[in-house]
């Protein structure tokens, strides 16, 4: 099995995952956080649902500067729209990935913002941060989602909400 070959099968069960996670988003919460300094549920929520279309920019580019790029996460109006943008991402990583071989993932690429580089790794070593960002920061909305009383599905197994895990 391919490098590609392998990330895609990994993507296809994390966003069974992630699906699971983000249908259980209410968008009367949207507004809420846990803290101060903390993202929104909506801003957390649309971050998880966007992270599968970093695939496509981390493939197609040697690098991403901050001074250059600004961000314009996607205007999520309620949870269907959610679930609609996290298929959008999904669909575009799933399409990046199946243009790609494993050759070009021994490049090199450069995260930035200015003269400040961030990190320079492989694209190899990018994506696979690309996944551990959607495990991060699936983790957080789940536990957003406790806070706010909210039953969690099980992820790679059963949880306390969940005991039966499909």
């Amino acid at each position: 099995m391919t490098f590609i070959e392998s990330f895609s099968k990994e993507l296809e069960k994390e966003a069974n995952t992630t699906r699971k996670m983000l249908s259980r988003v209410p968008d009367t919460k949207f507004s809420w956080k846990p803290h101060e300094k903390s993202m929104s549920l909506l801003q957390l929520s649309t971050h998880v649902a966007e992270i599968p279309s970093w695939i496509g920019m981390m493939l197609n580019t040697s690098e991403l500067d901050f001074a250059n790029n600004s961000y314009n996460p996607a205007v999520i109006n309620n949870s269907k729209e959610l679930m609609e943008h996290f298929e959008t991402s999904l669909k575009d990583g799933r399409e990046q990935l199946a243009k790609a071989n494993d050759k070009q993932l021994d490049d090199m690429w450069t995260m930035r913002s200015g003269e400040q580089i961030f990190s320079t790794e492989t694209k190899l070593e990018v994506l696979r941060s690309c996944f551990c960002q959607i495990v991060h920061h699936r983790a957080q909305l789940g536990v957003y989602l406790r806070l706010l009383d909210i039953p969690i599905p099980g992820s790679y197994g059963p949880s306390a909400d969940d005991p039966s895990f499909q």
